[in-house]
């Protein structure tokens, strides 16, 4: 988990909008194997470690159909530390018929699938870094089909129970309106370089040389409109950076390039140009 410390730069925590808290604690308790770490009536914070949270849910005052063709979560990505504990959570999958996705990014193997709002997730395994391919800077990414025998064979089915005590956020894929001033809000405003880009379509942006902390797409069409606010979805996710003074000069990039940055308490509040929220914050360890 080298690329989720310091001295990089990563998401550490994400915050959803559910429309049935207790129906989504159910799923995340039972399917992904979260533990809870703290409980109130409208949220709830998880963690792996008993220690810390990577992911919190937030019960919605009322609740609208979900909007298509919207700025906002495309998918949130949990690393499991190695490729048998994925290949446990695949059997787990199985024996619960959740219907999924796959893909090997050459990078990593991952799985797709939805929680009961529709919102998307990822479990993810890295393969070795020293087996990346990187080209001009940019490292280089597929979406091949997964050798599922090879998988399994490194598994035992049965063995899953809950989320590895090291699982942290991999990443967070977004749904944005453009790629233009994205790009810029990113780059010369957070801090992060672009590691791989198709055209207009898709940005994978990362610190560290890693294959991608965040990704960005348009695939909802550009000038996609923002999700609605009692819309399921993305609340916010939370940027770490390495110590205070690397958050105070990314808040000055920010404003430098003319973006509104806020203060809350010891970490910062931002919005990319797609008005997804972002907490700023700092690890004072």
């Amino acid at each position: 988990m080298q690329f989720h410390q310091k001295p990089n730069t990563f998401v550490s925590h994400v915050e959803l909008k559910v429309s049935n808290i207790a129906e989504s604690i159910a799923f995340y308790k039972q399917i992904v194997g979260f533990q809870i770490l703290e409980q109130t009536e409208n949220n709830v914070r998880f963690t792996t470690d008993g220690k810390s949270s990577i992911l919190s849910l937030k019960q919605l005052e009322k609740v609208e159909p979900k909007q298509q063709k919207t700025t906002g979560l495309y998918h949130f990505a949990i690393l499991l530390p190695e490729r048998k504990d994925l290949a446990n959570f695949v059997f787990h999958l199985a024996k619960n018929k959740i219907p999924v996705g796959s893909s090997d990014h050459l990078v990593s193997e991952a799985f797709y699938f939805n929680d009961p709002d529709g919102n998307g997730i990822e479990v993810y395994a890295d393969k070795d870094p020293s087996t990346w391919t990187w080209r001009n800077n940019h490292v280089v990414m597929a979406v091949d089909p997964i050798d599922i025998e090879g998988l399994l064979a490194e598994g035992e089915n049965g063995a899953w129970t809950l989320l590895p005590t090291n699982t942290v956020m991999g990443h967070i894929h977004l749904h944005v309106a453009e790629l233009g001033e994205t790009k810029q809000f990113y780059e010369e405003g957070l801090g992060f370089q672009t590691v791989s880009q198709f055209g207009n379509q898709a940005l994978f942006i990362s610190t560290g040389k890693y294959h991608h902390h965040i990704g960005l797409n348009t695939w909802n069409g550009l000038g996609a409109p923002p999700e609605l606010p009692f819309n399921p979805g993305l609340e916010s996710y939370t940027l770490s950076y390495p110590n205070k003074e690397s958050l105070e000069q990314v808040v000055n990039n920010v404003r430098q390039i003319g973006a509104k940055v806020e203060k809350d308490n010891d970490n910062y509040v931002t919005y990319d140009p797609s008005q997804n929220k972002i907490v700023l914050s700092y690890d004072a360890y």
